[in-house]
């Protein structure tokens, strides 16, 4: 069993033993290799705590035989090795992870042993060190440290992501705090419990069973044995994330880690926090004493001395009291200069020190030494701070943290900033709390310069909190955003992010055509370097705005025109591999772009948290940032084309929760417009943006697939409006379809016009009524006549404006009779319905055709009435064209793209590519019946397209959105139909026909024979050999297959019965039901919300008729024409190639705008006072003022316990006075002329 438990390691563990096969040829251990003999052994142990025989040599001796060499020391009587004891520790009997370990000398440097944890054991990196020293051994740690190290050191370190340094053996304080990790980590939420790193650093020499850890090839795992965890040992504490054993050559003895902890602390501290070192400050170390002995002094005294700030815990132990004594009571008769000596202190304040040495620490020889330690700690007091656990709260201990090193930094650097030094550390932490109260609480003038950086870090690591806090105190986006500072902050993606993925390959593509640079290696960062990153100077292959431009393009498609191509110098028309050379020769020059202010600093930091999928930061620019229903449908967009392309399952879901959350978004915003103000609201659907590339709210929400959106009462009225035109709403269907037959009636009164808003008074779309009020419903109003009936006219003036150079009519106006036509006929619905009626006419035309008037092939056909056919079918392809390469981009690869993504486009392409086939082969005898064949199949291809025109009923539409769903159900069910079918079909024809190699045959009773049985077509003749009728067949082979009919088997009749009734079962039983029930879930899944996908369907179809020419094949034609004259003849440009498209610009579109914002405001500050008066709110806040309630009370047993303690001192002192007076009173030594004084009422009482 352990063989093949090792054997099942040993793949697994393959990998990582050849990443850290490096590991002995860098780290070494150390070994005794001189005997000094240890005086109080008798002889038999050296110093170093090891036998005699396990040393190589012995310390040479004098004539006399005393040793020379009476002091061991490591460095001069030990030889290093390569380490033998490294990999993942597994404690046996404990279900946790495995613990990575190492030894190591006590020389090894320390920034081989950090790299080692950040980047080979992947650890994180920590915004906090706290090393906690003293407490070792079997001291008894008392309940309130135990308290202190639970629910304050634990705590912080959970919010602010630290690490904390233990002793890393089962004992005194560190078993305190691993055990405090371990119930934090059990009750924390996942993503917290990685935030706790607690890390064993314990001499070798003194670790229980620790040659269960020696291989010299590494262990993964060893398997370590803990023999008894109830009582302090010196066995390893399961609850670290990872131990460094420290070598020093030494066995069983303490001190031989303390050299090399203080290096790690001080490598430690030099190095900054963040991602990629991106932070604004280096990582805070603090060393925390708790209790201690004398030898802590000498510890302490070298840390002070690298300027290592120190919390002390007073009253946990001897040293820890000395030093709160020392520097609480002890105090200089006169402030010693700086860097003066110990020894230029005073002798009386040595006096002093000494005693309080004496007091604490009375077993101690070398009293002397210990003085000249606390004299220099005395004189680096500025570095430690002092915590009374017994008296101060726990539960503040991570603002005494902040304190402590906000003190140290002040003391280290005297150019700092006090408040920034600290707001620094609580931004490292995430610690928006700790800002708010102490920092941004109006006392202090915050500057931009002060906030410029810290800024930088909290977008990196994803601290929206302090991103808000920081724009709401003095920092100006626009001054802080430059389009070169934006790329910094791209280049700083996380390397396992989908979009910094996306944006190496089109940085790889730009780096291939740049033939004379040198192509960077893709694994070794090509985004990003940790200086660029920072600093945000970057190299012509570095990434840059057009990489990003690449990558919106590829998300949003072709809606929006390209991003940063102004600041790049580009034209929105440039070819791909024209804009790459632009970009590749202006990166090598001088890029002067980069110092330039993002002219849309909050929409630019929008898109670069949504490809982060970064939901609260990318929530609150959405919050800041202009064009909110935009935004959000640009940010559902984004996500959701990036969900597609996302390989893990978890992000994928977090970044469809949160593309959905912006469509809803969205929704509400836009709902707040439209009951404040239908008009505006209506502009606001179809008004082009220019920070999102000329885009609309409805073109984005096409894209991004919002189908909720579309589902909104006012984007349906706005297609109502203008699918009907200039016609009332209320008209009913055969009152359209009487005058399309019958145009004078349109000169009755039998279908009602909507009166204009107001008349058309110049051809440049001044639709809109300048107002002083932002909030009235009167306000920017759009007449939608001249938007859907209006555009031909506007553009034809526009141009003949231009072409003559003399103003047009500003106040002409169209006869009656001729307003009145154009306002039927080019109205959405009427181009709807004679497309319909054309379409029924077509389809009788080519039934006639197929079934009555099909001649044969030339000369004798075809008829005039397939003439007909051949042309109409020609006008449909004409408008086929004109959609495909005519409207939408100006690519004709994209628009290609665009026209196949709509199903109903493949239907006419699939129907008019089958005409065509059809047309080619009637042409000749010899496929003539080939070709009616494919006519007939295109015929059904042809009126299955009907289905699309039904799609604008109200009650057909949710049908038809069903029924597709449905077929995708059919589909599983045929599936499993066709395996059963099959194996029932092959199993029964070798039963009842053992030879028959006619192909035909075997297709029909293996496939077409079951078929039929489902639907109760059984031949019982065939089956049942009882039935069975005689007929002429032939067992022959060589008849069989000349022709001949086989004659059926007999043998195993009674299976053939039984494998019917079993496929019958499951078929008619089974499967049937199965379908039924399938179909039953669809219905109720999509009933609920196919008005919604119809409502989306609609806005499509609507778009198309709305676009099209009011004339239906096959007179289209002459709309082509006449469009053909326009474009080419005449070059006036379209304007309707952009469905529903209104440009504003200066005040008006300002005024929109401002509109806009307040209606967001309102919706969040509405959202916001419902999140107030929730019951999650009310509760929470109840328990913070039961929390503070039960504080003061707390506070109030404090006081009254020292009120009583004062109570009884005075009581004890008025009695002693009393006794005093009466003796003095009695020995007559005193005299007095005045008698006592009276007692006091309530000492009478």
């Amino acid at each position: 069993m352990k063989e093949q438990e090792n054997g099942g390691r040993g793949k697994a563990g393959s990998r990582k033993e050849e990443d850290q096969s490096w590991i002995p040829k860098v780290i070494k251990k150390r070994i005794c290799s001189t005997f000094v003999e240890d005086s109080s052994s008798n002889g038999a142990l050296c110093q170093c705590g090891g036998v005699r025989e396990q040393h190589g040599s012995v310390a040479t001796g004098d004539f006399f035989g005393a040793a020379i060499v009476t002091q061991w020391d490591s460095r001069q009587h030990s030889s290093e090795g390569p380490t033998d004891a490294y990999g993942e520790l597994e404690f046996a009997g404990v279900g946790r992870r495995h613990s990575h370990f190492l030894r190591l000398s006590c020389d090894t440097p320390p920034q081989i042993v950090y790299n080692l944890m950040t980047q080979r054991w992947g650890l994180p990196s920590p915004n906090l060190v706290v090393s906690v020293v003293g407490g070792e051994g079997p001291e008894k740690i008392k309940p309130w440290v135990r308290d202190v190290i639970r629910n304050g050191l634990v705590r912080a370190a959970q919010s602010t992501g630290a690490w904390i340094l233990t002793g890393g053996l089962r004992e005194g304080v560190a078993r305190c705090v691993c055990e405090a990790v371990r119930d934090h980590g059990a009750a924390a939420p996942a993503l917290t419990q990685k935030k706790v790193i607690a890390l064993g650093v314990a001499p070798w020499g003194l670790v229980h069973n620790r040659q269960q850890l020696v291989n010299a090839q590494g262990s993964f795992p060893a398997r370590y044995h803990v023999q008894d965890t109830s009582h302090d040992s010196c066995c390893l504490d399961n609850n670290c994330q990872a131990f460094l054993l420290v070598d020093d050559g030494s066995v069983g003895r303490r001190g031989g880690e303390t050299g090399f902890r203080a290096s790690l602390e001080d490598y430690i501290s030099h190095q900054r926090t963040g991602i990629w070192g991106s932070g604004s400050i280096e990582i805070p170390v603090l060393c925390m004493l708790i209790s201690g002995d004398s030898s802590m002094l000498e510890r302490l005294d070298s840390s002070l001395r690298k300027q290592t700030p120190w919390l002390v815990l007073s009253g946990s132990g001897p040293a820890a009291d000395f030093i709160s004594e020392l520097l609480t009571d002890v105090s200089p008769s006169s402030p010693p200069a700086e860097g003066e000596a110990a020894e230029g202190l005073s002798t009386e304040l040595r006096d002093r020190v000494r005693d309080r040495l004496r007091r604490y620490f009375t077993a101690e020889t070398e009293m002397e030494r210990l003085l000249d330690k606390a004299l220099s700690i005395f004189q680096h007091r500025d570095l430690i701070t002092v915590f009374h656990g017994a008296q101060e709260s726990s539960e503040e201990f991570d603002t005494v943290l902040l304190k402590a090193l906000v003190g140290a930094s002040k003391r280290v650097s005297s150019e700092a900033s006090e408040y920034t030094d600290e707001l620094k550390l609580a931004v490292a932490w995430n610690r928006v709390d700790i800002a708010k109260t102490e920092l941004f609480n109006g006392a202090i003038q915050w500057k931009y310069e002060d906030l410029e950086d810290l800024m930088t870090d909290a977008l990196i690591n994803d601290k929206p909190t302090f991103v808000r806090l920081f724009c709401e105190n003095g920092l100006n986006i626009v001054d802080y955003l430059s389009y070169g500072r934006l790329e910094s902050l791209y280049r700083s993606l996380s390397d396992s992010s989908l979009a910094y993925i996306l944006l190496q390959r089109r940085l790889s593509e730009r780096q291939d055509l740049a033939g004379t640079l040198p192509r960077l290696d893709p694994v070794t960062s090509p985004l990003k370097s940790p200086q660029s990153a920072l600093s945000g100077t970057a190299s012509a292959m570095e990434l840059n705005l057009y990489e990003v431009s690449r990558l919106l393009w590829d998300l949003l498609g072709d809606v929006c025109q390209p991003f940063y191509y102004g600041p790049l110098g580009l034209d929105h028309n440039t070819s791909t591999r024209r804009a790459l050379k632009h970009v590749n020769k202006m990166l090598l020059g001088e890029c002067l772009y980069r110092d330039r202010r993002c002219l849309t600093p909050w929409s630019a930091l929008f898109i670069w948290a949504v490809l982060q999928n970064r939901s609260e930061m990318a929530i609150y620019f959405w919050e800041m940032a202009g064009e909110s229903v935009l935004s959000a449908l640009s940010g559902c967009k984004i996500l959701r084309e990036l969900s597609r392309l996302e390989i893990e399952t978890e992000n994928k879901v977090s970044m469809k929760e949160l593309a959905q959350r912006f469509e809803d978004l969205a929704q509400d915003v836009f709902g707040e417009c439209y009951q404040n103000s239908e008009s505006r609201s209506f502009t606001l659907l179809i008004r082009t943006s220019p920070v999102w590339g000329g885009a609309t709210c409805l073109q984005m929400a096409t894209a991004a697939d919002a189908r909720l959106f579309f589902s909104h009462d006012g984007v349906q009225s706005l297609l109502s409006q203008i699918w009907w035109g200039d016609m009332e709403r209320s008209t009913e269907v055969w009152k359209l379809v009487l005058t399309f037959f019958l145009p004078p009636l349109l000169y009755t009164k039998l279908i009602s016009f909507r009166e204009q808003e107001e008349e058309v008074k110049s051809v440049e779309f001044n639709q809109y009524r300048d107002t002083d009020s932002l909030e009235g419903n009167d306000a920017t109003v759009c007449s939608f006549a001249d938007i859907t009936q209006n555009e031909e006219e506007a553009e034809e003036l526009r141009a003949l404006k231009e072409n003559l150079k003399e103003p047009s009519p500003s106040n002409s106006k169209r006869p009656f009779i001729l307003s009145r036509w154009r306002q039927f006929w080019f109205a959405p619905v009427t181009s709807f319905l004679g497309n319909v009626l054309m379409y029924f006419l077509f389809l009788c035309l080519f039934a006639y055709v197929l079934l009555v008037d099909f001649k044969p092939p030339p000369p004798k056909g075809p008829s005039t009435l397939e003439f007909v056919l051949y042309f109409w079918v020609f006008t449909l392809v004409c408008e086929e064209i004109r959609q495909t390469f005519f409207m939408g981009s100006n690519f004709v690869i994209q628009s290609m793209k665009n026209y196949i993504q709509d199903v109903w486009n493949k239907f006419d392409f699939t129907a008019i590519s089958l005409f065509m086939l059809a047309l080619c082969c009637r042409m000749f005898p010899e496929s003539y019946e080939f070709g009616r064949a494919v006519m007939a199949i295109d015929f059904l291809v042809f009126t299955l397209r009907l289905i699309h025109i039904f799609a604008i009923h109200k009650q057909l539409g949710p049908k038809i959105i069903i029924v597709g769903k449905m077929m995708k159900d059919v589909f599983f069910f045929l599936f499993f139909l066709a395996v059963w079918l099959m194996a029932y079909g092959v199993a029964n024809q070798a039963l009842l026909y053992p030879y028959d190699p006619r192909p035909n045959w075997i297709f029909r009773r293996v496939f077409y024979r079951p078929y039929l049985h489902i639907f109760g077509q059984i031949p019982i003749d065939e089956m049942d050999a009882d039935k069975r009728e005689e007929n002429k067949c032939t067992n022959n082979a060589t008849l069989i297959e000349a022709g001949e009919e086989p004659c059926m088997s007999t043998y195993a009749n009674w299976l053939v019965v039984i494998l019917l009734v079993i496929y019958l079962l499951f078929t008619n039983i089974v499967l049937v039901n199965l379908l039924i029930a399938m179909f039953s879930y669809t219905f109720s899944k999509v009933q609920g919300r196919s008005d919604t996908y119809w409502k989306f369907q609609r806005y499509n179809l609507i778009v198309e008729y709305h676009s099209r020419p009011c004339l239906a094949p096959p007179f289209i034609i002459i709309s082509h024409l006449h469009l053909v004259v326009k474009r080419y003849v005449r070059q006036i440009p379209s304007v309707k190639s952009k469905h529903f498209v209104l440009e504003l610009r200066g005040r008006k579109a300002s005024r929109l705008n401002t509109w806009e914002v307040i209606q967001k405001e309102n919706l969040l500050s509405a959202q916001n006072k419902r999140v107030r008066e929730s019951d999650t709110a009310r509760l929470k806040n109840t328990s913070t003022k039961v929390d503070s309630v039960l504080r003061q009370m707390s506070e109030i047993r404090d006081h009254d316990l020292r009120l009583r303690l004062l109570e009884s001192e005075l009581e004890y002192c008025c009695s002693a006075l009393c006794w005093m007076t009466e003796a003095l009173s009695l020995s007559g030594l005193l005299k007095t002329d005045r008698p006592p004084p009276p007692l006091p009422p309530s000492a009478q009482r």
